[in-house]
């Protein structure tokens, strides 16, 4: 998530870092595998990931969303759609403790809301 809020504000260069953000972020080798699968997976899917959120966040702005709370939707979006080895429900509760971890107050209920709605839409 953090990665995508990186690439979401600062571009497709961050890409380079990768290897630099995960020396100092995680040591296991397997999460970092499927952190930058899941990384690369969601940025290269990204429309596919956003249009949903778009369709699912209909008093809000696509772009007035935190980017935070932007990245976290468009990473559960993603896992929704291309990893079906991970229930939905494992998904919506990590997005919410990502929210809670990174984002305001009001983000875990604005996130778990979106969700839901985009899952019962697949």
């Amino acid at each position: 998530m953090q990665v995508l809020y990186q690439l979401d504000v600062q571009g497709p260069d961050i890409f380079k870092y990768l290897g630099k953000f995960f020396a100092e972020t995680d040591e296991d080798h397997f999460v970092q595998e499927l952190a930058s699968e899941w990384i690369k997976g969601t940025w290269e899917n990204l429309q596919q990931c956003d249009e949903p959120i778009i369709e699912s966040t209909i008093k809000w702005q696509f772009s007035r969303l935190s980017p935070v709370d932007k990245s976290i939707l468009r990473l559960s979006v993603y896992q929704f759609k291309f990893c079906p080895d991970i229930p939905p429900k494992v998904v919506i509760n990590e997005a919410i403790e990502l929210a809670k971890k990174f984002s305001t107050d009001k983000s875990p209920g604005f996130v778990n809301g979106v969700l839901d709605a985009i899952l019962k839409k697949m």
